[in-house]
């Protein structure tokens, strides 16, 4: 995928019931990449964390027994858009950072 420009317009997600990750990077970067290029990968990343906080949240509601699931799906969708929006404004590709990493060669060893 070529992250400098879209190389084909994919319109809305509606029609794609399960988007690969190649395929929401690239819908998010043609919806938001001239915003999110303007505003840089600092003032980005702040953005990203208040996502990843809001995410922090609805987990600590869910484990506390009042958590509410629909929120929980909407934080999770939140921070990977936040996410493809800092790898396209750097020159990611998601899909292929994450063949290389954990997918290529059997990935990293050991367990976390």
């Amino acid at each position: 995928m070529d992250l400098k420009q879209p190389e084909r317009r994919i319109g809305t997600l509606h029609s794609m019931h399960n988007p690969t990750l190649g395929e929401f990077q690239a819908f998010i970067k043609e919806r938001y990449f001239e915003t999110d290029n303007a505003r840089g990968p600092a003032s980005t990343f702040l953005w990203f964390t208040e996502e990843i906080g809001e995410l922090a949240e609805a987990i600590a509601r869910r484990d506390r027994g009042d958590g509410d699931d629909a929120n929980l799906r909407e934080e999770f969708a939140d921070v990977l858009a936040w996410l493809a929006t800092l790898a396209n404004i750097t020159g990611v590709d998601l899909a292929e950072a994450v063949h290389e990493k954990y997918i290529l060669d059997g990935g990293p060893t050991g367990t976390k």
